[in-house]
């Protein structure tokens, strides 16, 4: 179990990597998108090469296990709880497992519901175990649709199959950048609510090339992939030519009063492997979603190190924090920005505490940067840092105005984008959001040079103000001190080409 867990969190199945490359291979180079799937591929090399975390939100693990009849669920459980507090103490896992009431962290991911172990009796004489590490950012883009529905831009949806269709497209809409895309789905049609969401988890577990046995599924599976890229929502919502890299559908019987279509959103970075174990002496015999040539990103990352370069990509600035306001207005969205000197991290314990409390330190001129990292503490107690890729800020909206105009803060970094209040502030007050990659953990990690302190550690690792020193972070400008929101943007074209698909499809 230990051996699955940390080769799920640092070594991305090679369906998944199949189809990162064929999104790589649809976008035009010196684009945004193209710039972020360059950085992906970089980060999934790094992440093999150090066999540490690919994003640094190893979520809420989630095993499926089937299982000899007569096998002992009560000590493979004990297993596998052993194997994840020692992942998470050697930083193969961050420690994400809190409690709901008081927010107090476990520190080995064990605690109430944590981790999701599910179990399955069948005749075979072998134990099929598999698992999916899902992050907070794709879990908080699920969403269940109850049938008749009416959707934005497509209008009403109704009880039957091209009402399922509306939906899943939709559901590729309203995840928009926030959910690291390019994404992958799993949909659950029929069930309960409790059932729906189940089924459409279950879905994410098939091979991403495989073929539903379904007809009608089947012909719904292609056209989804067919037509969702055509929203235009792109690779961290820039834009672009991939926004699907897969989709997956499952359908059980419902009751006659409910109608209830399910979708399970999954990042780019599909954390998702399994193992073929022998039932007599516990060894791994097959590893599973590994079948397939070796795809290595070597050579591609080499090559396309140059393309960053090239004129016709976008205005490249660094800058030197703290920063000016001068310097921030002189950005614009679009362009690339590369940072070096110190940055904060924050996230929503953060958050809330600055809006009731004084900071820790100066923040006049800094960045925050939303990201909850994997750290490690050598033997002398210094902290090194694992895993930093940014967290989804939206959750900040309610605060990071304020929150900037009290303590003088001039840029925030994180994925997805944050609302109008963040930006009428950032107008305001003179300040910029800078969109990271979502899910490359170990690109950012090898940016930070050193970590210089931290405070508020009693929210937990994840929660705590990092003070990092870095070099060369890159990231782009996605909502600017003019008032001008790329992600406001993305998501009204999106919205207009999505009502594209508003006529019957299937009868």
């Amino acid at each position: 179990m230990y051996d699955l867990i940390v080769e799920t969190s640092t070594k991305l199945p090679k369906d998944v990597r199949r189809a990162i490359v064929k999104a790589k291979a649809r976008e035009n180079a010196g684009t945004r998108a193209a710039m972020s799937l360059d950085t992906i591929t970089n980060n999934i090399k790094m992440a093999d090469e150090n066999v540490s975390p690919i994003c640094q939100d190893t979520g809420l693990p989630t095993f499926k296990i089937k299982v000899p009849v007569g096998a002992n669920q009560i000590e493979m459980k004990k297993a596998i709880y052993e194997a994840i507090a020692e992942a998470t103490k050697n930083s193969k896992l961050r420690p994400n497992s809190v409690d709901s009431i008081t927010g107090e962290n476990t520190g080995d991911n064990l605690g109430l519901g944590t981790p999701v172990i599910k179990f399955e009796q069948w005749e075979n004489d072998y134990i099929d175990a598999r698992l999916i590490l899902k992050g907070g950012g794709c879990e908080n883009k699920n969403i269940q649709y109850s049938l008749p529905a009416e959707l934005d831009g497509l209008g009403r949806a109704g009880r039957d199959l091209d009402g399922i269709r509306k939906c899943i497209m939709h559901s590729v809409y309203q995840a928009q950048g926030q959910g690291c895309s390019a994404g992958f789905i799993g949909v659950g049609i029929g069930g309960d609510r409790t059932s729906g969401y189940e089924l459409a988890k279950e879905q994410l577990f098939r091979n991403n090339d495989d073929v539903n046995e379904n007809e009608d599924l089947r012909k719904l599976e292609e056209y989804v992939m067919d037509n969702a890229n055509e929203l235009g929502i792109g690779t961290m919502g820039f834009g672009g030519e991939t926004t699907l890299l897969g989709c997956k559908i499952g359908v059980i019987n419902r009751i006659p009063a409910s109608f209830f279509v399910s979708v399970a959103y999954n990042c780019w970075a599909f954390r998702r492997l399994g193992v073929k174990i022998d039932a007599s002496t516990g060894s791994i015999n097959e590893w599973l979603y590994m079948e397939g040539e070796e795809i290595d990103f070597t050579e591609q990352v080499e090559k396309e190190a140059a393309k960053l370069e090239s004129e016709n990509g976008p205005k490249h600035v660094t800058l030197q924090a703290p920063i000016s306001e001068e310097e921030i207005r002189q950005l614009n969205v679009g362009d690339v920005v590369t940072i070096n000197g110190m940055m904060y991290t924050g996230r929503d314990a953060i958050h809330k505490h600055l809006s009731d409390h004084d900071a820790p330190v100066n923040l006049d001129g800094q960045i925050i940067y939303h990201c909850g990292p994997v750290m490690m503490k050598d033997e002398a107690g210094k902290y090194h840092v694992k895993a930093a890729g940014p967290t989804t800020s939206i959750r900040e909206e309610p605060y990071q105005g304020d929150i900037m105009k009290k303590f003088g803060i001039r840029a925030v970094i994180g994925k997805g984008g944050m609302g109008p209040k963040t930006l009428a502030a950032l107008k305001e007050h003179g300040g910029i959001y800078l969109n990271a990659i979502g899910g490359a953990a170990q690109y950012y990690a090898d940016c930070i040079k050193s970590v210089e302190g931290v405070d508020l550690m009693e929210f937990g690792i994840p929660e705590a103000m990092w003070h990092l020193k870095v070099e060369g972070f890159t990231a782009v400008v996605t909502m600017d001190s003019h008032g001008n929101s790329l992600h406001e943007d993305v998501n009204k074209s999106s919205l207009e080409k999505l009502a594209k698909f508003k006529d019957p499809v299937f009868k």
